[in-house]
């Protein structure tokens, strides 16, 4: 338990590689705890009274089954971010997307079936926005008598990246709602729950990492933070990242690494240092002109262990880049390629099936508000949409609908290009183009089809980095520039040898990027921007694929304790 009085948030500690993984059942109790941070003790959500939450451990293509326990007083649902979950999109987890939520006292077994996941990935609350305190990191070894692709460490460390508001998160929620203006924005970054040491009241909590001279650790790390994508850096060391969401990738050694909300790294440390004190930082990359953000900076400790602590001196701050570097942010994101080799193949889609291009924007509705004005720009409401179409979140749950035929609860009408074609990333537009169309449109796939999907970045109300996700896939990422994509030359830069296998990828802001992915998970899979505000705005859609023709290609059925609507 960390020191304070009335706190009960554990903190995450690290372990060595060596590990006997024993259980294939988890108990998850979300429940409210007594949490201290930045001078203030308030009541947050946490999983078995921890923030961050357990790490669970499992090998590659296990199968496991946690029992989701809501003694809180608020609806939650768990996502189990970056796992397939073949065939059973019933266990994965979003609200009125495949489930109903588990309401306050009842329980619900997941299915947690793994398959081509190594690596680390991660879990989170996908309701609300409750993923703010209830996270926590999900580590896949390789199957019994496999080895790593990189010379074995000698521990690992989980790393999670959060924010941390001083306020009640789900007030955060509930005010901009009901403005139509943007959230607050967070009161700290945090690594592993802590703000770190340059917030004095924390700094006697500040994550601490003791490390051997000569050792080798792996961090796993997290982005949980709800709105920012962030640099992280370790003063004076190198990081080489050898995978990024559950993949393996080539070796990359840099001095920072970019991260997004929703993504996860496999990265190196060597404790090859002179022995003293040096600080892991991060903060954020943000670009949006008049869009407010946390520009604070978290910090933990990296302690060399030596008997004689006398001639250590203050932490060394590591270089991170200034917060709007997107040539620094995005020079990582396209260093990433897949490891692509013998023993861990790649197979990109090189004939397609099925091309899409869609939008990615924040928006603007007129105010609705008989009495006073909404503090979106100009007196508007502030939204966000996938090809100007701003979702709207049903009050039965989609999957449930497409399995029981229910009606008028979805369309299959997201448009496969934008309906409104103009200079996306011009400095100026007409106001008329910000207005989206609400609805709930889904798109339909074939079995086994093969997707090309564009993400392009619009200037519409504010350019932003978009960090967009899909459920029940990875992806392969072939390419991605800035400015308006360009369907004849754009393509011909595609990396189709060694493209790295994601499952959240950033769109560069008033940029565009590209995935392939071919449609062999059938079943009810939420896409959407991990950017938490963007999501509860409406930028997403849901993708259905229909069922193949073997037993072995068709939706599982329903577990028989799903949440009730």
């Amino acid at each position: 338990m960390l020191p304070g009085k009335g706190t009960f948030c554990l903190q995450i500690l690290w372990f060595l590689v060596s590990v006997n993984i024993a259980s294939t059942d988890y108990h998850f109790v979300v429940k409210e705890a007594s949490c201290t941070r930045l001078c203030s003790t308030k009541k947050i959500l946490t999983v078995n009274g921890q923030f961050p939450g357990p790490t669970l451990r499992v090998r590659k293509g296990d199968t496991i089954f946690v029992n989701v326990q809501n003694l809180g007083n608020e609806n939650i649902t768990i996502h189990w971010h970056g796992v397939k979950q073949p065939r059973n999109p019933w266990s994965d987890g979003p609200e009125y997307i495949t489930q109903c939520p588990i309401k306050p006292g009842a329980s619900f077994k997941h299915k947690v079936i793994f398959s081509t996941e190594e690596g680390t990935l991660w879990w989170h609350a996908h309701s609300d926005w409750s993923r703010a305190t209830v996270y926590g990191a999900i580590i896949i070894y390789p199957m019994l008598g496999a080895d790593y692709p990189f010379p074995k460490p000698d521990a690992e460390v989980p790393i999670l990246l959060g924010e941390w508001w001083k306020q009640d998160v789900k007030q955060v929620l509930q005010d901009f709602l009901s403005n139509g203006g943007a959230p607050n924005v967070s009161d700290a970054l945090t690594i592993n729950g802590q703000p770190g040491d340059l917030y004095p009241c924390s700094k006697s909590d500040t994550f601490r990492l003791t490390v051997d001279e000569g050792k080798t650790y792996l961090l796993r790390m997290v982005n949980a933070a709800m709105n920012i994508i962030l640099f992280f850096s370790i003063a004076k060391h190198d990081l080489t990242v050898v995978g990024a969401d559950g993949s393996y990738t080539k070796p990359l050694t840099r001095h920072y690494i970019t991260i997004s909300p929703g993504q996860t790294l496999d990265v190196l440390l060597q404790a090859n240092k002179k022995p003293d004190l040096y600080h892991m930082a991060a903060r954020a990359y943000a670009t949006g002109v008049n869009v407010s953000f946390d520009n604070t900076t978290t910090t933990a400790i990296v302690q060399y262990s030596v008997r004689n602590y006398t001639s250590f001196t203050s932490p060394h701050l590591p270089y991170l880049p200034y917060y709007n570097d997107t040539t620094a942010a995005f020079q990582f994101f396209g260093s990433v390629h897949s490891l692509a080799n013998k023993d861990h193949p790649i197979n990109v889609p090189l004939e397609i099936n099925h091309r899409m291009v869609s939008t990615v924007s924040v928006n603007a509705r007129p105010c609705e508000r008989r009495n006073g004005t909404c503090a979106g720009p100009n007196g508007t409401r502030l939204a966000a949409s996938m090809n100007n179409i701003s979702f709207v979140t049903p009050s039965i749950d989609i999957l449930e609908a497409y399995y029981q035929h229910i009606q008028g609860v979805f369309g299959y009408n997201f448009p496969d290009f934008p309906p409104y074609v103009f200079n996306f990333t011009a400095e100026y537009m007409p106001l008329i183009l910000e207005i989206p169309r609400a609805g709930t449109e889904l798109k339909l796939l074939e079995y086994n089809s093969t997707v090309e999907m564009v993400f392009q970045d619009t200037n519409l109300v504010a350019g932003l980095d978009h960090p967009m996700h899909l459920h029940g896939y990875s992806f392969f990422v072939v390419g991605f520039g800035f400015g308006n994509f360009d369907e004849e030359k754009d393509p011909l830069n595609y990396n189709l040898i060694d493209p790295p296998l994601l499952n959240t990828v950033a769109v560069p802001i008033n940029g565009w990027t590209t995935i392939r992915f071919r449609a062999s998970n059938p079943g009810v899979w939420f896409m959407h921007c991990h950017i938490e505000r963007h999501l509860t705005w409406g930028m997403e859609t849901v993708f259905i694929v229909r069922n193949g023709e073997f037993p072995e290609q068709k939706l599982l059925p329903p577990p028989p304790d799903m949440p009730p609507c």
